[in-house]
């Protein structure tokens, strides 16, 4: 008997949430919703990053990541983005309109994407079409080569 085929709600993939100099893995289904995603998202960087996400080395900048339970995290939104040249990440970021209802098969992202990720505060008047995403690449040092 042949192997069973994987449904597209069964298919899992990796995603590779970039922001600054961090790159996060998460593991999801082609089912998961933007809005569980960001869950996760926000419940990993508390975990992980209480003292804020590097977003630059030069010169240096951080993104506070708000505290759970605080009010500031209940206030918070993610803007998401995709590369403008999947090949080349130096081109820069498109924003990816997402609604919380929205599935990672919905934006047609396959495994091993590489997904921006900004924290937007509610209480800022932002457009999420708008967004910055602040997102450092790995370069080989000349000295290194």
């Amino acid at each position: 008997m042949p192997p069973r085929r994987a449904t597209a709600t069964e298919e899992q993939i990796s995603l590779r949430l970039k922001h600054g100099i961090h790159t996060i893995f998460l593991f999801v289904k082609n089912d998961t919703t933007f809005g569980q995603i960001s869950s996760d998202l926000l419940e990993i960087l508390q975990d992980r990053y209480p003292k804020g996400l590097t977003s630059s080395i030069v010169p240096p900048k951080t993104t506070p990541v708000p505290a759970a339970g605080t009010s500031e995290a209940e206030n918070i939104k993610i803007a998401y983005g995709i590369a403008r040249d999947p090949t080349d990440l130096s081109r820069g970021w498109k924003s990816l309109n997402v609604d919380d209802s929205d599935t990672v098969a919905d934006k047609e992202l396959v495994d091993l994407s590489a997904v921006a990720f900004s924290l937007v505060s509610e209480a800022e008047d932002v457009d999420m079409d708008d967004v910055a995403f602040d997102v450092e690449l790995m370069t080989l040092d000349d000295e290194l080569l």
